[in-house]
């Protein structure tokens, strides 16, 4: 057999998808090429590692065995890079960070600096709901969540990073009442805002929408479907350029606090309380560099 390491690593994006066509884009590879690597690590195998059934893609239970087997030669060679690196004085090791969607405006400027000085960390940050970010960190499969309401029956500490301002927002300055409203899935700390704004001052069931993220909800809103209360911190550029526009509301804007957060009497890694550290020194800094517009608004 003479299969690759980036052949190993095709496979498992291929099992982690289930699809040849979103294992491309995570990988930032052709469709084709993907399939070609695929293609050429079955061909080294007697037994299949996929079928396809109708247009679905399914592993089989010998790929998924390959794959585990996979996933550890790649998690050892990693240990090689980072034995290296920590022999060379270097901060190594991995730095997984689960965020709320709409975190992805935020957190990206209190990783930059750090990941600049700290050349032998990888970082895997993953972006999803709500619901998955706090699965993820209940099941210990992450050093910290960005969110923005704390989590429910679950200990947690915390480090309040930049607070959460939500507007009505709407593609015109006058807001017409009978146009639907706007809603983030179930789960969303920015749905459970939203519906309890609306309970509490109009007391009555709306017309309504449900999308699946917050760039759904802004382009959505930007078409003129409905209205939506949004978090101002993802929609700057449309407010610039006249594309949304905050609607004056009784109670609003609402406010919660975006924070890291990491399970209550969790051993951290050198890299997490590195990381810590620095944002616990840097945070008004990166405040001032890069959110001042916000908190004055």
């Amino acid at each position: 057999m003479n299969y690759t390491i980036h052949q190993l690593q095709i496979f498992l994006k291929v099992i982690q998808t289930e699809s040849i066509t979103r294992a491309s884009e995570e990988l930032f590879m052709t469709q084709p090429a993907v399939s070609i690597q695929v293609k050429n690590f079955q061909d080294q195998f007697e037994i299949p590692l996929t079928e396809v059934i109708g247009r679905k893609l399914y592993i089989t239970d010998f790929g998924r065995e390959i794959g585990m087997i996979a996933e550890r030669v790649i998690m050892e060679l990693e240990n090689i890079n980072y034995k290296t690196q920590a022999y060379e004085g270097i901060l190594t090791g991995k730095l997984k960070i689960s965020s709320a969607s709409t975190g992805k405006y935020v957190i990206p400027y209190f990783l930059t600096g750090f990941m600049e000085k700290n050349s032998g960390i990888d970082l895997v940050l993953d972006v999803t709901n709500k619901s998955m970010v706090i699965e993820s960190l209940k099941n210990n499969e992450t050093d910290f969540a960005l969110v923005s309401v704390l989590p429910d029956k679950l200990q947690v500490e915390e480090e309040i990073l930049v607070e959460n301002k939500l507007y009505l927002i709407g593609n015109h300055s006058k807001r017409n009442k009978t146009s639907p409203l706007i809603y983030r899935e179930e789960g969303s700390a920015t749905r459970k805002a939203m519906e309890h704004y609306f309970l509490s001052k109009e007391g009555m069931k709306r017309k309504k929408m449900e999308l699946t993220s917050n760039e759904a909800v802004k382009q959505a809103v930007i078409a003129g479907l409905g209205y939506s209360i949004m978090p101002l911190i993802g929609i700057k550029t449309e407010l610039e350029n006249g594309e949304l526009h905050i609607l004056p509301s009784k109670g609003l804007p609402l406010h919660t606090e975006w924070r890291l957060i990491w399970l209550k009497g969790k051993k951290l890694s050198p890299v997490s309380q590195a990381f810590l550290n620095f944002v616990r020194q840097e945070k008004q800094q990166i405040l001032k560099d890069y959110f001042d517009w916000y908190l004055q608004f």
